[in-house]
């Protein structure tokens, strides 16, 4: 196996010339900076995320699983504020060269990109002790119709997309404290290693959430942050969350309302809409390729109050990952 020589070798033969190549972009990699066009009449949204081995995934795991993941939770910053993907740039430290694994990294990378016409601009390679991946992604949103978290207001409707909790059986299970229910194993896997941005649903939420955010560190703690930035308090359902036959087949009922309450990776959008807007959210997402299920409301006092169907609370020790607690 012939290793490439150099950062700029590596640069030129895994990243400069992939497609696509896209008509804003005056100048992309090779150069000291790239050149952009954002689009008149559109505002730039722009999120950036850390990946590290063995901190956000496994350093042994597969690496085009990796690609895909570190520009996923990005492009779900960007659906949650309703935004349309464009631009990328890339900072990867490596402890080694490795030609395979850079390609199958860039393979996961690239598909995802491809899928949703997202161009990589720039960016940086550097040699460190461990494997960090640091993405920025850029989308354009029309001003004022960006999705934000502090537009909630009482009697609004409290939503998720999708399904919850399925990356955090897959983790619980790589860690030996849960069990996987036969022949569910691939797909809770993918749902951990290649979580799938809910763009097209951002975009269509745009003139109907009042407020949104993608669950990244668990529906309580993410519903939180709207919460707090709202101002007001919610009410919600636990037996309302959505949970797939998979998870629901691998845990008992209390720890599978614990983990779709507080674990991370799900990359689904929780958002809230008002009473009036309710008819149009259901025409609109009667047409999209997953679930939304309303899970309770927004109350004007402030926190978060759980709830079984019987009426009596629900006890949450634990609300979400913090990287620090």
């Amino acid at each position: 196996m012939t290793l490439p020589t150099s950062e700029f070798s590596l640069i030129d033969r895994y990243f400069a010339d992939h497609a696509p190549n896209r008509h804003d972009v005056a100048l992309g990699i090779g150069d000291d900076c790239a050149l952009l066009i954002p689009p008149v009449g559109q505002q730039l949204a722009v999120t950036l995320d850390t990946l590290v081995a063995d901190v956000h995934f496994f350093a042994a795991a597969d690496p085009e699983g990796i690609g895909h993941k570190a520009l996923a939770v990005n492009l779900s910053d960007l659906a949650a504020m309703g935004a349309t993907p464009a631009w990328a740039t890339l900072a990867l430290t490596l402890p080694k060269v490795d030609e395979v694994w850079l390609a199958a990294f860039c393979r996961g990378l690239f598909a995802l990109a491809d899928q949703h016409g997202v161009q990589l601009v720039g960016g940086d390679t550097t040699h460190g002790p461990v494997t960090v991946i640091t993405l920025q992604a850029h989308g354009f949103v029309p001003p004022d119709l960006a999705l934000r978290r502090d537009g909630a207001k009482p009697g609004d409707g409290v939503y998720v997309t999708g399904t919850l909790g399925d990356a955090g059986l897959a983790l619980a299970a790589a860690l030996g404290k849960a069990t996987i229910a036969v022949g569910q194993h691939s797909y809770v896997q993918a749902r951990l290693e290649r979580p799938e941005p809910r763009l097209a649903e951002g975009v269509a939420l745009r003139a109907i959430a009042s407020a949104a955010i993608d669950i990244s560190d668990g529906l309580a703690q993410d519903l939180g942050h709207i919460l707090e930035r709202s101002q007001v308090g919610a009410q919600v359902e636990v037996e309302r969350l959505p949970l797939s036959p998979a998870f629901n087949a691998s845990l008992d009922r209390e720890t599978a309302l614990v983990t779709a309450l507080s674990s991370g990776d799900d990359y689904e959008l929780c958002f809230t809409v008002p009473p009036e807007r309710v008819a149009r959210l259901e025409t609109v997402a009667a047409a999209w390729e997953c679930r939304c299920t309303r899970i309770g409301v927004i109350e004007a006092e402030p926190g978060l109050r759980l709830f079984r169907a019987d009426g009596y609370a629900f006890r949450l020790e634990r609300q979400g990952y913090d990287h620090f607690g």
